[in-house]
């Protein structure tokens, strides 16, 4: 082993990277290298604890656990530069998890005295260390619930926790482009596959499918000996092989699609369908995804729609954190929402102007979770002429009418305040939003600033996306710099505080129906994405989605950067504990609410819960401090 090699290794490496040369060297010479074949069991799993911190150098490493079912549960997979064994080192009582070589993998070894010695000198270790142990504290708090759940349990493999790599049963079939119709169609019969890559060389430029043949071959009469390259679809969706089956799922409903080619390291490894994915979670969101797009008619829909809150059930029994569960859920209401816009184009005709529907609040942020109230609004293109205008006010007031009506047929209730398109106030032309966001900014009056933080989350959905570009553009030339929009609200937003009292107690409601609970929602989720809407709001970001936004802060802006982890922690585990709330009241014939009695939770529920709360405390604090010349 060369010292040199070594050195400029760690130097690569979080966290060793950030000690000093003399430090780094020293450790670099007290290293030892282990090997690993494929398969061999480095750690198990209430094992003798880890004597070493190991950094893997080269391949990779499998963590899981097993259930007292002798279930596996995946936690990861680790590759060059990452580490393991720490936790079972610093306790010296036993290994949490087994850890198995998943090629051959090569580590360097730096030993427990040594890294005791490091973690006492050096801060910046420690706080990389602890934050990583705050992921599996939060991790096996994610873990209790589940495991008390009734949902949790069976043979099933995990969807967010399997890699893609594992549904790959066979190596892929692939033939030359130049191919014709039918040689690619007897390849296929061949070899029983319902998909063939073609190549130009090593790499794929396109794939067909039996559907391809059915629709554009047979249906249309199509001469079989023309170039399969004029049947083939051209734009490839890929995933990694190390990715998870969420991710795959995803980009199935995202492109409509049946099949998705696996790559590893840029190499094609295989093809994967929605059949798989059916076949590893019982039932899959693709199915709903695939019913919508049948539908020729809201009466068609309704009984589709009822399916995803369903959806919901099994993504929770997979084991799935609450951003996984929001995103599934999101695309499915985005394409229904978007299936019933397509129903009202041809119900009345092609609009008079280009316009975009847009969503905010839960949906605009893509955090929406069992259906609630709308949250939609209509922006058209500026209309030429009065009577120009004329014309589009009576198009699409019947039109948002239709939808608005459409969603509420298909369980989306009606919004109590009224921000659905087909209210006037909320169904104008570009000018008039660009106008209300001027008033509300420029006069930030309580209604002003209670409208800014519905509203500003808004997203484009369907239609001229580019008018929802257009006005985000406005809204951040308007926000840049004016500190005293931004002091109203941070005002608005202190003024939420979370239920928790000055003996690290739970504030609860004292009586009435809810005696003895607290609105997660409104008193620990609320709070928090106000506060990160407001950060991102100062430096003028286009994302909506909370979890997108502090991983784009953690960058730019100083005060998520301090607590980027803990403020994802955070918003994470309220929002699953929102939701598991939610569909255990569902499953009880109860309609769902945000009120939770902190005595039904575990110990470990309860302390990560009051830590979410003592951090938005801590954040609303410093927002007073950083607008105390504007805050009363």
């Amino acid at each position: 082993m060369v010292l040199e090699e070594v050195l400029n290794f760690l130097k690569k490496v979080p966290p060793f990277q950030f000690l000093d040369e003399e430090i780094l060297r020293t450790l670099a010479s007290r290293i030892t290298v282990e090997y690993y074949p494929k398969d061999t069991v480095i750690l198990r799993q209430d094992g003798q604890p880890s004597e070493y911190l190991r950094i893997i150098k080269k391949g990779s490493v499998k963590v899981f656990v097993r259930t007292k079912d002798n279930e596996e549960v995946l936690i990861d997979y680790r590759g060059e530069g990452d580490s393991f064994g720490f936790l079972s080192l610093v306790s010296g009582d036993r290994s949490r998890a087994n850890v198995v070589a998943a090629e051959d993998t090569l580590c360097y070894l730096i030993e427990k005295d040594l890294i005791v010695s490091l973690l006492e000198k050096n801060p910046s270790l420690t706080e990389f260390f602890l934050k990583s142990f705050l992921n599996k504290y939060i991790d096996r708090t994610y873990k209790e619930m589940r495991s008390r759940s009734l949902l949790y349990g069976g043979g099933d493999k995990l969807l967010f926790t399997t890699p893609v790599r594992e549904l790959i049963a066979r190596e892929p079939v692939t033939a030359p482009s130049e191919i014709s119709i039918k040689e690619a169609a007897e390849i296929m019969s061949r070899n029983r596959i319902s998909s063939l890559v073609l190549m130009d060389g090593n790499a794929p430029v396109g794939i067909i499918t039996d559907r391809d043949l059915r629709e554009k071959v047979v249906a249309k009469g199509k001469d079989i000996n023309e170039p399969v390259s004029s049947i083939m679809s051209v734009s490839l969706v890929k995933i990694d092989s190390k990715e998870y089956c969420f991710e795959a799922l995803l980009k199935m409903v995202r492109y409509n699609i049946h099949h998705l080619i696996v790559v590893e390291d840029g190499i094609l490894k295989g093809i994967i369908t929605n059949h798989d994915l059916m076949m590893l979670q019982g039932v899959s969101p693709i199915s709903v995804a695939r019913e919508i797009e049948t539908q020729q008619s809201i009466e068609g829909l309704v009984p589709v729609s009822k399916k995803i809150n369903h959806i919901i059930g099994l993504l929770l029994r997979d084991g799935s954190k609450a951003t996984s569960i929001t995103r599934i859920i999101t695309e499915l209401n985005d394409r229904l929402q978007k299936k019933i816009l397509e129903l009202a184009e041809k119900r009345f005709g092609r609009p008079p102007l280009p316009y975009c529907w847009i969503v905010f609040g839960s949906e605009g942020r893509r955090e929406q979770t069992f259906k609630t109230d709308q949250d939609n609004a209509l922006i058209y293109a500026d209309p030429a002429s009065p009577e120009e205008e004329k014309k589009a006010k009576q198009y699409f007031t019947v039109f948002a009418d239709f939808v608005n009506k459409g969603l509420i047929e298909c369980g989306y209730n009606a919004c109590p305040a009224g921000y659905m398109a087909s209210n006037p106030q909320w169904c104008q032309p570009l000018k008039t939003w660009k106008k209300y966001f001027s008033n509300w900014i420029s006069e930030p009056v309580s209604e002003s600033v209670l409208k800014s933080l519905i509203l500003f989350d808004f997203r484009g959905l369907y239609g001229d996306l580019n008018l929802a570009d257009e006005l985000r553009t406005y809204l951040n030339s308007l926000l840049e710099g004016n500190k005293v929009f931004l002091g109203y609200m941070a005002n608005a937003i202190i003024k939420n505080r979370p239920p928790i009292g000055f003996l690290r107690t739970f504030v609860v409601e004292k009586s009435g129906e809810h005696k003895d609970e607290l609105n997660l929602k409104v008193k620990g989720i609320a709070p928090l994405v106000d506060i990160i809407r407001l950060f991102s709001l100062e430096k003028t970001l286009k994302e909506t989605s909370t979890i997108d936004r502090i991983n784009i802060l953690s960058t730019k802006h100083s005060i998520v950067k301090d607590h980027a982890d803990e403020l994802l922690h955070a918003f994470e585990f309220m929002m699953l504990l929102r939701i598991h709330h939610q569909f255990e009241q569902m499953e009880s014939g109860k309609s769902p609410d945000n009120f939770i009695n902190p005595n039904k939770l575990s110990n470990l529920e309860r302390r990560t819960l009051k830590e979410a709360f003592h951090l938005i405390s801590r954040l609303q604090d410093t927002l007073i401090e950083r607008y105390k010349a504007l805050i009363w």
